[in-house]
């Protein structure tokens, strides 16, 4: 099968992923699955591994490259194991981007996330950057009918992740406060769209991108900001003094020192994307009161949930694509920001 192979990390990026033929993955656990790949979505996370900044994470002793990329994955069961039952070859599916194990504590409390054992195809492992990838049974859902996995496969990652931390948000938003949302890329035009549905606080959405402020006008953003030199005047002036909650989905390049100072007293920020250092007196922390959190992908549970309000035409992914031979392209397209949304990789 063609696969797309990482062999060298690059902090400047200038390497690229090579095609090639390797072996097609076979059933080796009864309860391994085969996946035909439909769809494969490009996050920032494979930008930041082609950088080198998971090797210590998840190639440790070097041993790993080259190996397959890709860890938003959607397509069709193409074989089973002895002992997988709720999926069978043909199925459509979507898989989220754990191989949890099931058994330990933080699996039985529902948090797959947290999971002792788990494993992460694209992250450590043969990822979807092919025409098929290896996963199991346990993190599959079967998509609903007329459902594509080239409409969903980034919500495998992308959009569990802006749901989990919307979901989060919506809990503190009333009627009256406000959440701001910073980067309206491919997790946070997610966001938005949940935060419609979940919550009737105000939503304010930062990007400097004119694609990215269109498409938040377009999902139906209360105040759209072009994240200037005023941005924490124009949100406190927007909001009588700040925002009871900001979804800081940049993480880097100096927003997640901002991105603090846009919450009112009492307000949460959650931060998603990451490569950056907060940096934030304690005195500030004391008298306004403020928490700070971080908000990691999303559990299965959280997936299923997601894949409801697609299927109910709350939640769409807006995305470009690319056949799997361009994927190089794809990966300069997504660096240098010439696309809105998401990038998606089809074999």
């Amino acid at each position: 099968m063609k696969a797309a192979r990482l062999y060298e990390y690059d902090p400047e990026m200038n390497v690229t992923l090579k095609i090639e033929d390797v072996p097609s993955p076979t059933i080796d656990a009864p309860t391994d699955v085969i996946v035909k790949v439909g769809a494969a979505g490009l996050c920032r996370t494979d930008l930041h591994i082609i950088e080198g900044v998971w090797k210590d994470i998840m190639d440790g002793d070097g041993a790993l490259l080259p190996y397959t990329m890709g860890h938003e994955n959607a397509g069709w069961v193409e074989d089973v194991g002895s002992a997988v039952t709720s999926v069978k070859p043909g199925d459509a599916v979507i898989c989220h981007p754990l191989r949890s194990c099931g058994i330990c504590l933080s699996c039985r409390y529902g948090h797959d996330m947290y999971c002792d054992h788990g494993i992460f195809p694209g992250l450590g492992m043969d990822g979807g950057f092919a025409e098929y990838f290896k996963t199991s049974e346990r993190t599959l859902i079967k998509l609903n009918t007329g459902i594509m996995p080239l409409d969903v496969a980034p919500m495998a990652d992308a959009g569990i992740t802006a749901y989990r931390a919307a979901k989060r948000a919506a809990k503190l938003l009333h009627p009256g406060s406000a959440c701001v949302l910073l980067g309206v890329g491919g997790l946070g035009h997610i966001a938005l769209q949940c935060l419609k549905h979940l919550c009737g606080g105000q939503v304010i959405a930062v990007d400097r991108e004119p694609g990215a402020q269109a498409l938040a006008r377009e999902l139906g953003a209360d105040a759209v900001l072009d994240g200037g030199p005023n941005l924490i005047e124009e949100v406190k002036d927007l909001t009588g003094g700040g925002a009871l909650v900001v979804i800081d989905f940049v993480g880097e390049l100096g927003v997640e020192n901002i991105c603090w100072k846009l919450l009112r007293q009492g307000g949460e920020l959650i931060v998603v994307g990451y490569g950056g250092s907060i940096e934030i007196p304690t005195l500030e922390l004391v008298v306004n009161e403020i928490k700070i959190g971080g908000s990691l992908v999303g559990d299965y549970i959280e997936l299923v949930e997601l894949m409801e309000m697609n299927a109910e035409g709350k939640v769409k992914m807006h995305q470009t694509e690319y056949k799997l031979a361009n994927i190089n392209k794809a990966i300069d397209d997504f660096k240098n920001r010439r696309f809105t949304g998401r990038g998606v990789i089809v074999p």
